[in-house]
């Protein structure tokens, strides 16, 4: 399963385009309102639009249409900038993709209504769907919102606990942000009309995709390039976040490591990021989450793999799909070069 990356980004920017038309018109039925403005003011602010491209991918490749993927490619997309409105407001973020934040504009209180009304423009925008795909369709939607918010509150409870084991930050991440992943290549498939089985391999698919994905920005914060990287590098040291990188310099360091390590948490002395970059490369880490995400990638591959081992002609409704598909696991070692 090879597949350039270029072809990969060319599919992304075809599907995007076709999502960004879609969210115009479905925006259309909501009134220029207080309550609506810092909606369409955060949905404005763009990005990748993974997760919707994603369905809609999933969606072609399982024989169906982009027409059919918009109801779940909304709500996906919805829901996610439902949660990055929140979190913000927990975060007391002032900035989001370069510009104010929500609250920072409108105050808390609008910031939160508004996020409510998101979450319920998601459910709407499901309402849409296909009606043999709908039961399938809001199960998983509900059931990912649910865990979006526990990985959310496992976040939180880190940021005041000495000790966190790395089977715990691994399940944290696969809740926070894995499983709304995973949950927009099923929900492709699902619009389309997809068995069980192809269903589920999308869903490990993206699941283990958005693993690798996440443990990559553990890696770029500390190791990558900023003019590549589009933010601060180091910010996680800085602010002494629970990294995969931390938690197993924390689990490996001998007593030296251990007391230089310790003597860094929470200090905001000049040169800090340096010096746990040094202990990190010492014992080895960075080589270790390198190998974590390749490990992330290739079991990703292998989901789709053993699915077209049992069903041969799943995912062969367009090749413009599969090739964002095949190619998406490769952007995670694309970006580390």
């Amino acid at each position: 399963m090879t597949t350039q990356t270029f072809d990969a980004r060319a599919a992304m920017e075809e599907y995007r385009a076709a999502f960004e038309s879609g969210s115009e018109d479905f925006f259309t039925r909501y009134p220029d309102s207080e309550l609506y403005a810092p909606v369409r003011y955060l949905m404005g602010l763009g990005g990748k639009r993974l997760r919707p491209v994603l369905v809609m991918a999933a969606c072609e490749a399982c024989g169906g249409s982009k027409d059919e993927a918009l109801p779940a490619a909304l709500a996906v997309e919805l829901f996610h900038n439902f949660t990055l409105m929140h979190d913000d407001i927990m975060d007391e973020a002032p900035l989001r993709r370069g510009h104010a934040t929500v609250h920072e504009k409108w105050g808390d209180n609008l910031a939160i209504l508004s996020g409510d009304a998101l979450h319920v423009m998601a459910c709407e925008a499901l309402l849409d769907a296909p009606e043999g795909a709908l039961p399938s369709l809001l199960r998983m939607y509900h059931r990912t919102a649910l865990e979006v918010c526990e990985g959310q509150e496992q976040d939180m409870a880190f940021e005041t606990r000495d000790e966190v084991a790395l089977e715990e930050y691994m399940e944290m991440i696969r809740l926070k942000t894995s499983v709304l992943l995973a949950a927009a290549l099923f929900m492709g498939g699902a619009s389309a009309g997809a068995d069980t089985v192809t269903r589920e391999a999308l869903y490990a698919f993206g699941l283990h995709v958005g693993l690798a994905f996440q443990l990559q920005d553990d890696y770029l914060d500390a190791f990558g390039n900023p003019e590549n990287f589009g933010k601060q590098v180091g910010g996680d040291i800085l602010s002494d976040k629970k990294t995969f990188l931390l938690i197993r310099a924390l689990e490996k360091a001998g007593e030296a490591d251990l007391e230089s390590l310790r003597a860094e948490l929470g200090a905001k002395r000049k040169g800090k990021v340096e010096r746990v970059l040094d202990i990190y490369r010492r014992l080895g880490v960075d080589t270790e989450l390198r190998k974590a995400m390749a490990d992330e990638v290739a079991l990703a591959e292998e989901a789709l793999i053993r699915m077209k081992a049992s069903r041969p002609d799943a995912l062969d409704g367009s090749e413009a799909a599969l090739a964002l598909l095949q190619g998406i696991a490769e952007m995670v070692t694309a970006r580390l070069n």
